[in-house]
This record gives C-alpha cells, sequence and structure tokens, in this order.
C-alpha cells in the first residue's frame, strides 16, 4: 500500500478527497423501524463513552482544518441530544464555517426547527417512508406519524430548505405506495429522496432479493407522474441520481446504493457518537480518536490519525460481492 500523503487534505489513495463529515451525536433513537433494529431496540452507549460537547467540537474542527465542507449531524436521532442547539452554534462558529446539515426522524422537529435555524442549521432531511398511519405504525412500530408532519411543517417555516424526505421502499410493506408519497411532498414542496434498503440492519437479516431496487421504485412512479432524468453532470458526488417530475421545478431522487453504487465519487466520512473515524460506512475497521484525545494527543496528531485512516479507504463497499461482510455496527450506531 502506498505511504499516506503528507497533504492536509482527506485524500485515498484512489484519488477522492472526503468534503463531507457524517456526524453521529448519539445512537439513541426513539423509533424502532423495522429495517434497522429490533421491537425492544439496542444496547446504547453509555454516557461516558460518548463524546462530550467540546470534544465533539474539536474534532470537527480539525475535520474542518483538513479540508471538509459540510458537516451533517445524525444519530441515531440527533434530536434527543439536549445539547444539539448549542453543538450546531458551536459548529456554525468554526473558521471557516461548514455548511450544516441534519438528518431526523422529525420527532421533537416542530420544538427545534426555529432554535436551530437561529444557532446556524443550514438544511434538514427527514426520514419519512410513507404517509399512511397505518403503514407508518407498521414500519416504525410507534404512532407518530402526526408529529413528523408537523416537524417538517416547521422546518420549512423555519426557512430550513430545501426540506428533503428520505424514504426507503420494503417489499410487502410500503412498496406499493410510493408514488403516494411523492405526491404528498410535491404538493407540500418538499423534495423525495428514494434510499435502496442496505445491509446496515441490527439484526442482519438484510436480503438482497427482497429489496426493493431503483429501477423498480421508477417505474412504479412513472405509472403516475412523468419522470425525466437531470443531465448527470448536476450530480457531482451527490448520492442522488435526480428526476424532474411531470416536466418540474418538482424533483425525486433515487439513490441506488446497493443496484448503482457510487463509491468512485464518494466524499464522506463519519464520526462516530463514541469518537471512531470511519471512511466508509462499510467498512470493517475504524480509528479510535477518543482514546487518543482523552489521554492529551494535539490537533497535529489527531489530524494524522484521520488522514491516515481515510487513505484506506477501500474502492468500494463491495456489497453483492462474495466475500462481502455487514458491518458490526448498524446504521444507528454508524450515523448516516
Amino acid at each position: 500500500m502506498p505511504a499516506a500523503p503528507t497533504t492536509a487534505l482527506l485524500a485515498d489513495r484512489h484519488g477522492r478527497v472526503a468534503r463531507d463529515l457524517r456526524v453521529s451525536v448519539t445512537d439513541r433513537c426513539n423509533l424502532r423501524c423495522r429495517y434497522c433494529m429490533p421491537a425492544e431496540g439496542l444496547p446504547w452507549l453509555a454516557k461516558p463513552d460518548m463524546l462530550d460537547d467540546d470534544e465533539l467540537v474539536r474534532l470537527v474542527s480539525i475535520f474542518v482544518s483538513l479540508g471538509v465542507q459540510q458537516v451533517r449531524l445524525t444519530g441515531g436521532e440527533p434530536l434527543l441530544r439536549r445539547s444539539l442547539t448549542d453543538l450546531v452554534s458551536r459548529i456554525a462558529a468554526l473558521e471557516p464555517r461548514p455548511r450544516i446539515a441534519m438528518t431526523t426522524n422529525g420527532i421533537g422537529l416542530d420544538r427545534l426547527a426555529g432554535p436551530l435555524a437561529a444557532a446556524g442549521l443550514d438544511r434538514v432531511n427527514v426520514s419519512l417512508d410513507t404517509v399512511d398511519p397505518q403503514e407508518f405504525a407498521d414500519l416504525t412500530r410507534r404512532d407518530r406519524l402526526h408529529d413528523v408532519e408537523a416537524g417538517l411543517k416547521a422546518a420549512r417555516d423555519a426557512g430550513l430548505v430545501p426540506v428533503k424526505v428520505n424514504a426507503v421502499a420494503m417489499r410487502g410493506v410500503n412498496d406499493t405506495s410510493v408514488a403516494d408519497l411523492l405526491a404528498w411532498c410535491v404538493e407540500r414542496g418538499y423534495e423525495l429522496r428514494f434510499i435502496e434498503q442496505m445491509p446496515l440492519d441490527a439484526q442482519h437479516g438484510w436480503d438482497a432479493s427482497t429489496m426493493v431496487g431503483g429501477d423498480e421504485i421508477r417505474a412504479q412512479l412513472e405509472e403516475r407522474f412523468t419522470i425525466t432524468p437531470m443531465p448527470e453532470a448536476d450530480r457531482g458526488s451527490a448520492p442522488a441520481e435526480r428526476f424532474l417530475v411531470d416536466g418540474g421545478p418538482a424533483t425525486v431522487g433515487i439513490i441506488a446504493s446497493v443496484t448503482a453504487p457510487f463509491c468512485g465519487a464518494c466524499d464522506r466520512t463519519r464520526l462516530t457518537a463514541d469518537g471512531q473515524v470511519r471512511n466508509c460506512l462499510f467498512s470493517q475497521r475504524e480509528t479510535d480518536l477518543r482514546g487518543p484525545l482523552r489521554d492529551g494527543a494535539s490537533d497535529e496528531e489527531l489530524a494524522a490519525l484521520i488522514t491516515g485512516e481515510m487513505w484506506k479507504k477501500a474502492k468500494g463497499h463491495g456489497i453483492g460481492s462474495a466475500d462481502f461482510v455487514q458491518p458490526l455496527r448498524p446504521m444507528s450506531a454508524i450515523g448516516g
């Protein structure tokens, strides 16, 4: 393997440079989505194992000094971290200031959208797989659809635009209602993104044969809408292939992480709530930053650990290959 680069940029040996940092601020969640975790939940991180606010902001500042331009706050459910608004304010005060986004299930966003926007949050993605109340309750094991709807409206009213909706289609659960979800989003001005279900569930029960692929989702949408591909040049490193809906201006995106991976353009890296840096969502390894940080490591030493981990990033996630192994950590513990 070539030696790690001396440049400050977060480069890997395949020519990619990470500019987008996903930060998990908690592994806890208040939903129990079937494709993510069991009904009883998971063993959560103990508070001493998690980065505190000062530690998290320090590490984010190092990533920013290494060229990160966007910080996306994730979970678990990030709104469950009581200090979230203060964290956003402190990240927004960094120089150079990164763009700040958040992925959330929307529960509690009706109360926090305004304060978060005032603190410096720029944009929000809300996970919502169906607008059918029974489907929502069956899928999430919680009757909270009304809370998510209120959170979406509050985000729009607070100026956290474009408000994006992330949806996963599951066969036998909500796969026949994808067009209904698109119609609902278009009517309200939300930008919908369908994401193929990935092997990141805590139960390790993912089965490619039952996954609803991007082509199938598009075919269902085309039964009701005219779906026109946008120029590929507009995509850049974005994971979604975007389409105009009935000629625009509304759009819909499909993130075909499994059937049409976009690893070659990936510019993302991840920091877990317990201080591990992961160079890929599906990585089998991670580098500990929390231990060295608490042992007195300098910013330069921490930066070297980060750049070294990024240099080892694999060419692709390998889903579908004979030697693919699902990561031990589920999505809720990694952060999207």
